[in-house]
């Protein structure tokens, strides 16, 4: 299951059916878990913690330094779940110690070739990144939010769970969960209606979500007086619940 061309330190810690192909260099510090498969040609750096069946692809640069000038050599960590597919040429950072020294990937994310995602990244489950995609450092990402192709996100955004960006996007601020963005600098165009729709939400739910929507966006409210219009929907509602505690952090405004 190892190449014999690959290079892997001795204190690396791979369960006994992990795969490791040619020219592939795994460093001091790295735990890879069952069932992963990791091509050729692959640097994994560490300290860097790999959950069970993930498939990492030729190229892909992970748990190497954060490209950070503050970084000075830190013990700092990557940590990266279950089932995910990081394709070609995407490169991973490490944490720093200027935020909490972690990285970290949920579980079931896909990972197209050539992403990066920068050190302190808080990645959720089962999102989707189109080839290309970069985000800065900070960056948090939800469940099930697809970013085209090419999207930027600037660091300390927050991106919020089933929402969707359109190829090219320029994010500066946060993403509303359930809504699409396009743009540069990106803007609101709606509810991801049709993500929606193939996870299983029900019509009346996307009916109060856009009556939620509404309220923010096309109301004239000031944001604080549009929660407050919707905080006694969110009784009746669990995703407006789910809205108003993603914008309770908000810290750069959102795309409007």
């Amino acid at each position: 299951m190892i190449h014999p061309q690959a290079l892997i330190d001795p204190s690396a810690e791979l369960a006994d059916d992990v795969s490791v192909g040619p020219f592939t260099v795994i460093g001091a510090g790295v735990t890879v878990g069952k069932g992963t498969e990791i091509g050729p040609h692959v640097v994994i750096g560490g300290p860097t913690v790999i959950g069970c069946e993930n498939k990492i692809f030729a190229f892909a640069s992970v748990g190497c330094d954060p490209q950070d000038k503050k970084y000075d050599g830190e013990p700092t960590r990557l940590e990266i779940g279950d089932r995910n597919v990081i394709r070609e040429n995407c490169t991973i950072s490490r944490g720093t110690v200027q935020d909490t020294g972690v990285t970290r990937i949920g579980n079931d994310n896909l990972v197209m070739a050539y992403v990066h995602i920068a050190h302190d990244c808080q990645i959720g489950n089962d999102a989707i990144f189109a080839n290309s995609v970069t985000l800065a450092g900070h960056v948090e990402v939800e469940d099930f939010s697809i970013l085209g192709g090419f999207t930027l996100v600037h660091q300390f955004c927050k991106v919020g769970a089933h929402c969707f960006t359109a190829m090219n996007s320029v994010i500066s601020k946060d993403v509303l969960p359930f809504t699409m963005i396009s743009g540069h600098m990106a803007k609101p165009h709606g509810l991801n209606v049709e993500g929606l729709k193939r996870r299983g939400f029900t019509s009346e739910t996307i009916r109060q979500l856009r009556k939620a929507y509404r309220i923010i966006y096309r109301s004239n409210l000031t944001l604080d007086n549009a929660v407050k219009k919707l905080e006694p929907m969110a009784n009746d509602c669990p995703e407006i619940a789910q809205l108003l505690n993603f914008l309770q952090r908000v810290t750069r405004g959102i795309v409007r």
